[in-house]
């Protein structure tokens, strides 16, 4: 799993920055797709993909230890989609 302090631990490295720096940049980066998320807008970074809001209805389900039926509410749910230029990559 590659966690955050990964990720800006890479950036510090390839950046010559320091990892404070490097993490509040993967940060704010993260911030700025939940912003954007939260507005009911989509963030498409151009080779890695795109992340949308999906609404799910209201639906009904069941129980899988009594077998009675029960409401899921609606919510929302993000999704991401890669690029094609991600998914090529990943299969190579």
């Amino acid at each position: 799993m590659t966690t955050t302090n990964d990720i800006a631990a890479k950036i510090a490295e390839t950046h010559d920055l320091s990892r404070a720096q490097a993490k509040s940049l993967v940060e704010a980066v993260f911030a700025a797709v939940t912003t954007a998320a939260t507005a009911g807008e989509e963030t498409s970074i151009p080779g890695f993909g795109k992340f949308k809001v999906k609404h799910t209805p209201e639906r009904e389900a069941r129980n899988p230890a009594t077998g009675a039926t029960i409401k899921v509410a609606a919510a929302k749910k993000l999704t991401f989609t890669p690029a094609k230029a991600l998914k090529d990559t990943l299969n190579k």
